[in-house]
């Protein structure tokens, strides 16, 4: 099976945990895009759901799709999120934000009652860190904040390149207005270390470490068997 065949495999697995009347949040990227397009087709069978989408774009596809939206604010409290991973490590720590949209799916996350991941079985990694880690940070301050990610990343044995994300030759721009620099660490033995320094610069608005969030996640492997994992399994 290819990448877009896995990806589609797991959004499958993942609609069956979809009960009729749920209050959903809705990821963002490639993975969450096939979950999108066949929930939707759950929804035209007549299955009733409201979803709170991670992103502008993953709510555009809902609506074009027919997938019913509301804001967080209008439903502030939600039974399941339904969203990928760019890796998945021990005890379900994961890394997100590859697609930009880290900030509100972190507080899409942790207004859930359970957080299922969708993802390939390339996600899944002995220790984070391969995957750039995004930090999404106020443009105000750039520099300085950089080099206080570059002091705190050394305090903890870390090291590696720290680049501003660009798209199409721009400074990419997050749905809140701000910028994402990717840390290239490599490896991040201690998530929960690193989480805890970088909150604690100003200039950081939200990282893509999501930790102690996930409860389940759905994982399409090589072979086609699709793996349902819960934290004790890793």
């Amino acid at each position: 099976m290819d990448s877009l065949q896995l990806k589609k495999a797991a959004a499958a697995k993942a609609v069956e945990f979809v009960e009729d009347g749920m209050k959903l949040g809705i990821g963002t990227g490639s993975t969450a895009n096939e979950f999108i397009r066949l929930l939707a087709l759950r929804v035209k069978e007549g299955l009733k759901v409201t979803g709170v989408a991670t992103s502008e774009r993953s709510e555009q596809l809902c609506r074009e799709l027919g997938i019913p939206v509301a804001s967080l604010d209008e439903m502030p409290s939600l039974d399941l999120d339904i969203d990928g991973a760019d890796e998945i490590g021990p005890k379900m720590a994961l890394v997100k934000g590859g697609g930009g949209a880290l900030l509100r799916e972190k507080i899409v996350a942790f207004a859930s009652a359970r957080m299922l991941v969708i993802a390939d079985q390339s996600k899944l990694v002995k220790t984070l860190g391969a995957f750039p880690l995004p930090i999404e940070v106020n443009p105000f301050g750039l520099e300085a904040t950089k080099l206080a990610i570059v002091d705190v990343a050394k305090s903890l044995g870390l090291s590696g390149n720290i680049s501003l994300r660009v798209k199409n030759n721009k400074t990419f721009v997050t749905d809140g207005g701000h910028f994402i620099l990717d840390a290239s660490f490599s490896r991040i033995s201690d998530p929960e270390s690193l989480s805890n320094a970088l909150f604690s610069i100003p200039g950081v608005v939200e990282h893509g470490l999501f930790l102690n969030l996930a409860n389940k996640s759905v994982v399409a492997m090589a072979n086609g068997e699709i793996k349902v994992l819960e934290e004790s399994d890793f």
